[in-house]
């Protein structure tokens, strides 16, 4: 089963800015699986890169905010195609328990916007 390994800890570095404390690892895919992803301490994000007017119903951070930020690490390092992160970040909110309709609400604004969101910040 997908699991995170460590909770996310982060240190506030500027407007809408924070930077991961220490490493954590995502295990995608089945139980057993050896598919890891590392997000490194001291990578930078933004949470969820919600626009402003949706932030009363889809904050920048929530219950789904480690997965946004291997969402954003997944784009950053661009190891994986742009679907596989998306299915990635999909995946990870129901490991986090975030609520169905509000995860693939997310998952599509991905899938549509993600394309124009830029490479690094």
């Amino acid at each position: 089963m997908s699991s995170f390994t460590a909770p996310l800890i982060v240190k506030k570095i500027g407007a809408h800015r924070w930077e991961t404390f220490r490493d954590f690892d995502y295990y995608v895919g089945e139980e057993g699986s050896d598919d890891r992803i590392t997000v490194h301490e001291g990578f930078q994000t933004d949470f969820a890169s919600v626009p402003r007017a949706f932030w009363v119903v889809f904050p920048p951070d929530g219950k789904y905010t480690q997965a946004a930020v291997l969402h954003d690490y997944l784009y950053r390092v661009q190891e994986r195609t742009r679907k596989e992160s998306d299915d990635i970040f999909l995946e990870a909110m129901a490991v986090l328990g975030v609520n169905k309709i509000k995860r693939l609400i997310m998952y599509r604004a991905v899938r549509v916007f993600g394309r124009y969101r830029p490479k690094a910040f």
